[in-house]
């Protein structure tokens, strides 16, 4: 059975209204949720189904902005609920609470589609993961939008581009050709003589024949003397050729007495746009990808400053940073880097940080959380990539780290004169490119007041300036040194600056990322 239940926001204070789609089985567990979302500053407005019949009239019936699932239902599940969401092909995001589900069950059902999952014994992230996932549902129809704007304006302005190679032709009411201009034999292969007296359409394709002739007569009933319209034309040859049509209504002028067509094969043109909008597309998706996914702000951790930043080249990469809180508590700086550039080793990116995030709320153990983010990267990638990976965890109380590195750039603990007083170096393979490998932790590293931790990726070390020459590990260093007295942040930010002055403002060819953690 289903349950409905509706709540208005008449009384909301000023809360933003919402449209939530529960699937459960309880009526409890269902007003539970409802509960903490008003309690985090929204109105719900809610329907509560436990069936796949039940789900699919309630997406025919209302806008939802978010669906909120249990993993296991008497008479249904998560699954079969976000299989049923998208054969409706609406774009709602969709985040499972579960009493209690395995890290493969989750990692499988975000991979089939579902944007996040939540603990019912710990709902802290409710309201933060219905923001989120609305902002991003947000970002999503407005590129819908412009992409359906940008080709409405093209339609308009088609008749405004004229091109010497078009084909001119002259057709009467039932259209009949009575004149063709010698760009016919280039375009379609067929010379002027053989088109006059011929039908205009007959040269269509069969698919497309009706349907142009039909919008030919409404162009000559409509209001206006000129109208468009595309289709799709046999040459000579047998090849198909689409040609962008801009009629004129002459037929009231004594002087033509006809319909002026000027026909554009724009074939080519099509396929080229097709394949600079693809790569445009990958390129905006991955930068976007990247910044929703990078860390808003820096934890405060009693004892130290810290911050991070990252600065995607113009070729998107994967570089990642993150803060993650283990299951002891503790906070593990992260930070990583995908092999290659474009949309691949940004999407994988994004699947390292969900499965490091999903790791880390179950283990303390870095060791453990790298050997099992291995086997599950090494699962979507082939041998052509793979990501490092280094974690390392603070201890506040004892102003101590212990780190684990797969593969990735060294970092550095800088005392007060400069000196470098530990570097944490590789403690294993990167991700993704050895089944099976493990990965030790560092002893504990203790760290004064003063010292100045520094994690990076190598695109920092490999900035180059028109001469060639690589800033290198040492001109990083001399640059934290000489700005450690500020904050992490604007040591972080002096860094990208001085990078930048280096390589005299020249393009940048990969991203920078870089995390300072100051002990105080």
């Amino acid at each position: 059975m289903s349950g409905t239940e509706g709540q208005s926001g008449a009384d909301g204070g000023g809360k933003r209204p919402l449209r939530v789609l529960v699937v459960e089985d309880s009526e409890f567990d269902a007003r539970m949720l409802v509960g903490l979302l008003r309690a985090g500053g929204f109105e719900p407005e809610f329907e509560r189904v436990e069936t796949a019949g039940a789900m699919r009239e309630a997406l025919g019936q209302v806008p939802w902005e978010v669906i909120l699932a249990d993993y296991n239902l008497p008479e249904f599940s998560a699954p079969e609920a976000l299989e049923v969401l998208q054969e409706s092909q609406l774009d709602i995001p969709f985040i499972i609470v579960s009493g209690g589900i395995g890290e493969d069950t989750a990692v499988a059902a975000m991979k089939s589609g579902a944007h996040d999952y939540l603990m019912k014994g710990n709902l802290a992230r409710l309201v933060p993961a219905v923001e989120r996932e609305l902002r991003d549902a947000d970002v999503r129809a407005s590129r819908r939008q412009t992409v359906k704007d940008l080709r409405e304006s093209e339609l308009r302005h088609r008749s405004l581009i004229e091109n010497t190679s078009d084909i001119i032709a002259v057709l009467d009411c039932k259209g009949m050709i009575q004149f063709a201009s010698p760009a016919c034999e280039r375009v379609l292969g067929r010379s002027t003589e053989s088109l006059v007296d011929t039908d205009w359409f007959s040269l269509a394709q069969d698919d497309d024949r009706e349907r142009l002739r039909a919008e030919f007569g409404q162009g000559l009933d409509g209001d206006g003397k000129q109208f468009v319209i595309e289709g799709r034309f046999t040459a000579a040859d047998g090849s198909e050729r689409v040609l962008d049509t801009t009629a004129v209504n002459l037929l009231a002028d004594k002087a033509i007495a006809g319909v002026v067509v000027n026909a554009r094969d724009i074939t080519e043109r099509l396929k080229e746009q097709a394949a600079i909008l693809e790569s445009e597309e990958q390129f905006r998706v991955a930068r976007e990808i990247q910044q929703h996914l990078f860390p808003r702000e820096a934890p405060e951790l009693e004892g130290f400053d810290i911050a991070g930043a990252s600065k995607p080249a113009a070729a998107t990469g994967g570089d990642y940073f993150d803060y993650l809180t283990t299951s002891d508590n503790h906070l593990a700086l992260a930070i990583g880097d995908v092999s290659g550039h474009g949309v691949g080793p940004a999407m994988l990116m994004a699947e390292t940080r969900a499965y490091l995030r999903l790791l880390a709320r179950n283990r303390n153990d870095l060791s453990l959380i790298l050997t099992r983010a291995n086997t599950m990267v090494g699962e979507d990638v082939g041998k052509e990539r793979f990501v490092t990976m280094l974690l390392a965890k603070l201890d506040p109380d004892k102003r101590s780290l212990v780190y684990a590195s797969a593969g990735h750039t060294p970092a550095f603990v800088i005392g007060p004169d400069c000196e470098v007083k530990s570097e944490l170096k590789r403690t294993g393979m990167p991700l993704g490119v050895m089944p099976g490998a493990e990965y030790n932790v560092s002893r504990q590293l203790r760290l004064a007041k003063g010292d100045v931790l520094v994690l990076l990726t190598d695109g920092l070390e490999e900035t180059a300036n028109p001469e060639g020459e690589l800033f290198g590990t040492d001109r990083i260093l001399e640059v934290v040194h000489e700005h450690r007295d500020l904050s992490a942040a604007m040591i972080v930010q002096s860094v990208f600056e001085a990078l930048e002055a280096f390589s005299k403002n020249a393009e940048q060819v990969d991203d920078l990322t870089m995390i300072v953690a100051k002990a105080e």
